[in-house]
């Protein structure tokens, strides 16, 4: 095991990760924006290193910086956690050419998979279905005319280098397709410092569904299937495992689907096959994310295994300690990502300090975050504050815990998303299981029908 890791990563993933290192006996370097110089991860950490100002082109993704800061700590690994440069094949390189542990997959596992046009045609080879679309970047704005006339509008502009949700845009007509190109470039150069763009079709109505992966380059296995439809802006808000109202033969075939590209591409570490499934049940590759992901604890409460745990002792040299037939599921859990954003403004972020927070407990309750009373809330990161995850024998069990958990949790100062989420838990919708990619929409247009 190693014996210092360096956590190149901010907010609640920092402490989670953390967590995790200390229960393996490793000890912590935590860095910090001066932004962050009071966060609960430096606190925590067994070390700290500034590595530069708030913007995070300047400290959490200053890959010079952070190289230096693990040198000058003898840290033997760094876990890049989620966002930032966990997904970053460059940053990957560097920390080998410096003997450094990367907890992660091989910058050729993020290369492949970080280009989505080339992680469609690998899955495709490996049997996946794809959805229609352009297996190459398109050159310029006609040639994306030329490709959206081919398989019909609408149709999906999306970044190559895209992730998190980041860099997508509908397209609905030649119309829209030409004004939203050089905004969908243009995001997608400051998102992710590459503008290459490439067309899908778009997929109606929705369901979001992925597979978490755990592999060690010679055993794959799969930890079972999330929801994820409920979203703003093409970003989850809230996530179920498993992923309700999907018969157990999809299921199979969903994660068999995810298991053939994990092991055509040798992967490595934990990762997450993305699939969009129409209202027919026939599902598509969309993308495979080369990290942990946010929502990895609702994976963590229905198989009792600890991702993070078991991420660092692959990337240590050790073979995966669990097979498939290891592997049980038990009972139904659900993620709220509780974000400083407000719901009535169209989910607008918000900033500022917390005068007072107060989360829940109780049995089957988890709540992962960096917050406490009198933090305050930067402007220049993602503003999620906390992860509140339940768990119940059942799907109706956990609704109702996280019911009375959402009750429970008072965030004074930003406005938050804990109103939607308040609305989430008591609508019949959700309560089905049924609901697709719309939901957000939908939900909110059912409560000012009730309201007025």
């Amino acid at each position: 095991m190693f014996g210092k890791i360096l956590i190149a990563n901010r907010g609640e993933m920092a402490v989670r990760i953390v967590r995790a290192c200390r229960e393996l006996g490793a000890r912590t370097v935590a860095i910090y924006s001066q932004a962050d110089a009071d966060a609960l991860h430096v606190q925590l950490a067994d070390e700290r290193v500034c590595v530069g100002p708030a913007a995070p082109g300047a400290s959490y993704l200053n890959v010079p910086n952070i190289i230096s800061a693990a040198l000058n700590t003898g840290s033997d690994a760094i876990h890049p956690g989620a966002g930032f440069l966990a997904e970053n094949a460059y940053f990957a390189e560097v920390c080998g050419r410096y003997h450094i542990a990367f907890i992660g997959p091989s910058p050729d596992n993020i290369r492949a998979m970080g280009d989505k046009t080339q992680a469609r045609r690998m899955a495709r080879e490996a049997g996946l279905p794809v959805i229609a679309g352009s297996d190459c970047p398109v050159a310029d704005v006609n040639e994306a005319k030329d490709v959206a006339r081919q398989f019909g509008y609408p149709v999906m502009l999306k970044a190559v280098a895209g992730g998190g949700g980041r860099g997508i845009r509908p397209v609905m007509d030649a119309a829209e397709l030409v004004a939203h190109f050089p905004l969908a470039q243009a995001e997608a150069r400051s998102s992710f410092g590459n503008q290459d763009l490439y067309l899908e079709k778009l997929v109606e109505a929705p369901r979001h569904v992925e597979v978490q992966i755990l592999a060690d380059g010679q055993q794959s296995i799969h930890l079972g299937l999330r929801g994820c439809s409920i979203q703003r802006r093409f970003q989850k808000l809230v996530e179920e495992a498993p992923a309700p109202n999907l018969p157990p033969h999809l299921q199979q075939r969903l994660a068999e689907a995810a298991l053939r590209l994990a092991r055509a591409v040798k992967y490595q570490s934990a990762g997450t096959a993305e699939f969009l499934l129409d209202r027919t049940d026939a599902f598509y590759f969309m993308e495979m994310n080369t990290r942990i992901q946010v929502e990895h604890p609702v994976t963590e409460m229905v198989t009792g295994l600890d991702l993070v745990r078991l991420q660092i002792r692959i990337a240590a040299g050790e073979k995966l300690p669990v097979l498939q037939r290891d592997v049980g599921f038990s009972g139904h859990a659900i993620e709220f990502r509780i974000i400083a954003e407000d719901p009535a403004r169209d989910f607008r972020p918000d900033a500022g300090v917390v005068r007072r927070a107060s989360f829940p407990g109780g049995p089957g309750v988890r709540v992962d975050t960096h917050v406490t009373s009198g933090y305050e809330v930067p402007p220049y990161y993602d503003s999620l504050l906390a992860k509140l995850i339940v768990w119940g024998e059942t799907r109706y069990v956990a609704i109702a815990r996280a019911r009375r958990a959402l009750a429970e949790c008072a965030i004074e100062g930003p406005a938050t998303n804990l109103p939607f989420h308040r609305l989430t838990v008591d609508d019949p919708a959700f309560a089905s299981g049924a609901y697709d990619g719309g939901y957000v929409a939908g939900a909110l247009a059912r409560a000012v029908g009730a309201a007025s």
